[in-house]
């Protein structure tokens, strides 16, 4: 990645004349069927599909080598794949130019150029595009001033920041207006609390500006803030797809529930209807997934310890507690169970509490309420 800006020649859908970036755009639809890309004996894309909704901000997430920028390299034109079908709306793309494709693009090093002040940065994909003088700096001034960066045209690329260099890097994917914009990995170069506070802002333009936006990261919580829907990618295919909430509190799989949020695994065994762990039956509301393998999943923030009680609707599992680790406003809490799994619970601290919790060695009552409750495939697809 990197080398100069996807912005070239207007795109299909491209709009020229008096636009005005806090009017929503017609955003466009994509669809993705079939899609292949080997490279050797490694299938980096295996017969993916996927529908991205008009105006919709989705996020690949997945680990490093996943094949999810590869998809959206795919998307932008700068991977041909083996097979498959792209459409934007209802044109076909696999063969058209990415600068054919009328895409913003924000790479994850900017790809800036470093000859140019920003304002030169920012309107180069409308001088490609033919745009008056007068009508491009108004552009570019209020594209600037979408990312709060007014009255930085003048500046010099080295006189910014790294947050900066990321404004303008958007800025520069959003002054030609387009229908769908592409972003990898943006806020990877960030310390963590510019980045917290880039991904609100992004979150924000988005709902202002409206477009189709599909969005690269390995951060999950990065993608359960910021998205309408997440598609977790490993080994060139889509996990799950789903609403943020829903992939945290139901996962499809133990690839799923184990690379989004923490996660401890109990086997249990499918007992017609239900599911037993051990010689316990296991009270739950949802549904025992067709599934082989079946795992429980616990949360350790829904886990709990008891003391002395008994609750009703609840698993309690009687635990050894091996390490109690504190976390500032938290405690993190490791047991183990008589069949050697182990458990983590979190809970919150407050004033006194910490000095009463287990420790090593001690005995601890655990609950799991059936609300919390989820049993899940034990295999990855």
């Amino acid at each position: 990645m990197g080398g100069a800006p996807a912005h070239g020649h207007p795109g299909p859908h491209d709009r020229r004349g008096s636009e005005n970036l806090t009017t929503k755009p017609d955003a466009l639809p994509i669809t993705v069927r079939g899609v292949t890309k080997t490279y050797g004996r490694v299938r980096a894309l295996d017969d993916v599909s996927l529908d991205v909704k008009s105006g919709e901000f989705l996020t690949l997430l997945g680990p490093s080598g996943s094949g999810k920028t590869t998809l959206l390299m795919v998307l932008a034109g700068f991977t041909r794949p083996d097979k498959g079908s792209l459409k934007f709306g209802e044109d076909e793309m696999i063969r058209t130019a990415p600068h054919l494709r009328g895409v913003g693009m924000v790479f994850q090093n900017y790809a800036l150029f470093p000859h140019m002040t920003v304002a030169g940065n920012v309107g180069y994909p409308l001088r490609l595009r033919g745009t008056p003088k007068a009508e491009m700096a108004d552009r570019i001034e209020r594209a600037l001033d979408l990312v709060q960066l007014g009255g930085y045209g003048k500046r010099g690329i080295e006189q910014l920041s790294g947050g900066q260099k990321q404004r303008v890097a958007l800025a520069r994917s959003i002054v030609f207006e387009p229908r769908i914009l592409l972003m990898d990995e943006p806020l990877s170069a960030l310390d963590k609390k510019l980045r917290d506070r880039m991904q609100i802002e992004l979150r924000h333009l988005h709902e202002q500006l409206g477009m189709t936006t599909v969005y690269v990261t390995h951060d999950q919580r990065e993608a359960l803030t910021m998205s309408d829907r997440i598609a977790v990618v490993n080994h060139g295919r889509i996990m799950q797809l789903a609403a943020p909430q829903q992939l945290y509190d139901r996962p499809e799989n133990k690839f799923v529930a184990d690379f989004i949020g923490d996660s401890s695994f109990l086997p249990v065994t499918r007992n017609g209807a239900g599911v037993t762990f051990g010689d316990m039956a296991i009270r739950m509301d949802g549904a025992v997934p067709d599934a082989d393998a079946l795992l429980l999943m616990i949360r350790p923030e829904r886990a709990r310890l008891l003391n002395g009680e008994t609750p009703d609707d609840t698993n309690i599992f009687e635990a050894t507690v091996t390490e109690l680790v504190y976390q500032g406003e938290s405690y993190l809490l490791y047991a183990r169970l008589k069949d050697g799994s182990e458990i983590a619970v979190r809970g919150a601290i407050r004033e006194g509490t910490y000095q009463n919790l287990p420790r090593a060695g001690d005995t601890a009552r655990l609950g799991l309420h059936r609300a919390d409750t989820v049993v899940i495939a034990g295999e990855d697809a």
